[in-house]
């Protein structure tokens, strides 16, 4: 069977690269996500090198790979955001698994190298699932090496009980003088504004944080108004007016589950359960919308929230590698006898 290469025909390329993604993907997508998404990305790439010879800006390239019935068998998307560590391109490369060991894989990771080359970007970023060894080989054998490891669990709201005996997370909080609200009982710009220097000031403190922290309006795209958002489940812990803590849970329709984008507690405000009441306080809200579960990532260094969460009755499902290779190391590595190997 003949695979050639294109560029994404849309908008009727969307229904097809959901259900690709959604074979991968734990949090289901849908062809409408796709498209809204799309619609916020910047209309025309902008890079340039900065001080120090690095690219910079913001650009994106994306591939397809088509079976001679017209069917979307693999997906390369690469690129940078203006907050993207500099040099770096991040990087989805996903081929379906009925067409693997056919060297798609190596076709799309060809386009990007291609592409990386022409805009002057110096290494990659990109993920593979832990249960996944043929992946992670693929990768390793074209230079790329294992940086950082993140766990996946999950919470079965349908069998957790929350003991009507212990504290509440409204108390547990007012024990330290501050209160839980949701950003539907205080909206607007002032308060998604409190929220935003919180998630700067913070995020910086998750292991495994690079690069830079965005804009304010480009964090309100890209990190709390993503598909799923919904005001009544982005969870405050507020100090008089002062946001001292975060979490932003997507509830995703199509498979009634939550998933916790973020959480953030002000350094200040660490070791007072602030934390802790945020997450018991999505577990209620979950039970109370009927939701089947709530799912996480966490880094493997996160030992404090990694230990709410066993707390909590999280159990532990499959991870993923965050995988980092220099552009000269993998155009070398490709061009070897490992391209002989190929998994993808």
């Amino acid at each position: 069977m003949k695979i050639h290469l294109r560029e994404l025909q849309l908008p009727q390329d969307y229904s097809s690269l959901a259900e690709l993604l959604n074979k991968e993907n734990p949090e289901p997508t849908t062809a409408e996500a796709l498209k809204e998404d799309d619609d916020k990305l910047y209309d025309v790439g902008h890079t340039w090198m900065d001080e120090n010879g690095l690219l910079a800006g913001y650009d994106r390239t994306r591939r397809v790979a088509v079976n001679d019935h017209g069917h979307i068998v693999g997906y390369l998307y690469s690129w940078r955001a203006p907050w993207t560590e500099p040099g770096y391109l991040c990087t989805i490369l996903l081929v379906d698994e009925q067409y693997r060991k056919q060297g798609i894989g190596t076709l799309l990771l060809q386009h990007m190298l291609n592409w990386a080359k022409d805009i002057g970007a110096n290494a990659f970023m990109s993920t593979v699932w832990d249960d996944q060894p043929e992946a992670l080989q693929f990768a390793t054998h074209r230079g790329f090496i294992v940086e950082r490891h993140a766990y996946q669990s999950v919470l079965n709201l349908k069998k957790t009980y929350l003991d009507e005996n212990s504290i509440s997370p409204d108390a547990l909080l007012a024990k330290n003088g501050l209160r839980l609200l949701t950003l539907a009982e205080e909206p607007g710009e002032d308060s998604e504004r409190k929220l935003y220097e919180l998630s700067t000031k913070t995020s910086r403190d998750i292991p495994g944080f690079i690069g830079e922290t965005p804009n304010y309006s480009d964090w309100l795209q890209w990190y709390l108004k993503v598909p799923g958002f919904t005001p009544e489940l982005v969870i405050i812990a507020a100090h008089g007016d002062e946001f001292v803590g975060m979490t932003n849970v997507l509830y995703n329709e199509q498979s009634n589950g939550m998933y916790h984008e973020y959480t953030g507690v002000h350094r200040a405000y660490r070791g007072k359960k602030v934390a802790r009441a945020l997450k018991l306080k999505a577990i209620e809200l979950g039970k109370l919308r009927g939701a089947d579960y709530i799912r996480t990532d966490n880094d493997s260094l996160n030992e404090p929230i990694l230990r709410i969460n066993r707390s909590l009755g999280y159990t532990p499902l499959r991870g993923s590698f965050r995988l980092l290779a220099p552009l000269y190391t993998v155009i070398k590595a490709s061009e070897s006898h490992f391209i002989q190997s190929d998994v993808l």
